[in-house]
């Protein structure tokens, strides 16, 4: 009972923010505070909340109702680079974070 949403475009500290609102609650508690979570992290996180309990229910025959959130795993991923043109034709470097994020789910 478990997913993963790998590379997404979003800074891994700003995601973890957001994944401490939710761990160890839930699920049904969960979804409910990330739809109202005004971040961008939070549409990532619910969307890969909400696959974890759809993998739940059609591979392993669980209730939703029963399902709380084992753990959010909040990891770096890749550095997209990028650069920024500057005067005297120096070019600054840009680091765009990419974030992998694993949710596991368990029975009360």
């Amino acid at each position: 009972m478990k997913a993963n949403l790998r590379r997404i475009r979003l800074s891994p500290k700003k995601a973890n923010i957001v994944a401490g609102l939710v761990r160890g609650k839930a699920v049904e508690e969960a979804l409910n505070i990330l739809k109202f979570t005004p971040k961008k992290s939070a549409a990532a996180i619910y969307k890969v909340l909400q696959s974890a309990a759809s993998n739940a229910e059609t591979n392993d025959g669980k209730d939703r109702k029963n399902l709380v959130i084992e753990s959010i795993i909040i990891n770096k991923g890749p550095f997209y680079k990028r650069h920024l043109p500057s005067t005297r034709g120096r070019a600054l470097p840009i680091n765009k974070p990419t974030t992998h994020i694993t949710i596991q789910l368990a029975d009360k």
